[in-house]
């Protein structure tokens, strides 16, 4: 749905040159959620305003749809919905009149108008509060709304930036049952956030930016694997420990078997598929399984191998 390749963009300041956006490439296929996990700063915000025509791209192109930005612009725009970091309502306009001028400017009129309002509204979780002003919304009904303005047209193509950021956990986890639904209808997602638990939840693939470079993309489990870390297995045990910790070690996916008094660490590649094996094992061994632990590595591993910072620094 969108290919994007080699995308620059620099900044002048106080006598110097900034690169905010470093030959970003990456493209995102129809149905896919693809996260941008990165630190304030990285260039995320930067990267959706030259996808979104904002303001052009010192070097690089960008294709929606076959479309090409910098030549079909007006004919792309049709295709994008944006969601912006800062909030694009007016507050003294209740939710339904923002949404209904919104799909105005997207050109939906009359009944047409009116369903996709009602749609979105169901949509985002707000159709009793239709009627009140933005300004008494919290800020998490806020986002929502925001969200909603960008959905008004079916765009083939989502831009999300930061979309939680500052809002409460139940306005937090709304937005983001909102966004999982998007990419079951089809829609491309693009989705920008410096919260690794939000990528990791949404996210197909995530692209790790750090000072406007992309420093590698793929699924959790591949961008994991570029940092060598594996899972491991916390098992509590009745009976004899030492000999399931012997036992196991002969698994092929088991690279570490550490008895612990009534507990057996294990370090797996793959666990959840290794476990089945690793259960029999131990009831073979004769020793009883009470309770199972799997930690998976974590994104916030890889960025830190990658940049040699953690996600917040």
């Amino acid at each position: 749905m969108i290919e994007v390749h080699e995308l620059t963009k620099k900044f002048y300041t106080g006598g110097r040159e900034i690169l905010a956006v470093d030959r970003l490439s990456f493209a995102i296929p129809p149905a896919e959620v693809y996260g941008l996990l990165g630190p304030n700063g990285a260039g995320k915000t930067t990267t959706i305003s030259m996808l979104t025509g904002l303001f052009p791209p010192d070097a690089g192109t960008v294709t929606v749809d076959g479309l090409d930005l910098k030549t079909q612009i007006m004919a792309v725009k049709a295709k994008l919905g944006l969601v912006p970091q800062d909030l694009a309502l007016y507050p003294t306009l209740s939710a339904r009149q923002n949404l209904t001028f919104f799909g105005q400017i997207y050109g939906l009129r009359g009944k047409q108008l009116s369903n996709r309002v009602k749609e979105v509204l169901e949509m985002i979780g707000l159709t009793d509060k239709a009627d009140k002003a933005i300004e008494t919304y919290s800020g998490g009904m806020k986002r929502r709304v925001n969200i909603g303005a960008g959905l008004l047209h079916k765009p083939d193509i989502l831009f999300l930036d930061e979309p939680t950021v500052g809002v409460d956990p139940q306005s937090r986890n709304a937005i983001l049952e909102s966004v999982d639904r998007l990419s079951v209808q089809g829609m491309a997602v693009l989705y920008t956030t410096h919260y690794m638990e939000e990528a990791e939840r949404l996210c197909d693939r995530v692209g790790i930016i750090d000072l406007g470079e992309l420093k590698a993309e793929g699924t959790r489990r591949e961008l994991v694997s570029l940092v060598g870390q594996r899972d491991q297995v916390l098992l509590a045990l009745a009976g004899n420990v030492e000999a399931a910790a012997t036992a196991c070690s002969t698994i092929d996916a088991v690279h570490d078997a550490s008895p612990r008094e009534d507990q057996l660490e294990l370090v797996v590649d793959e666990a959840r598929r290794a476990l089945p094996r690793i259960l029999e094992t131990v009831a073979d061994a004769g020793a009883s399984v009470r309770a199972v632990e799997v930690i998976e590595p974590n994104l916030e591993a890889v960025f830190l191998h990658l940049t040699g910072k953690a996600l917040r620094d």
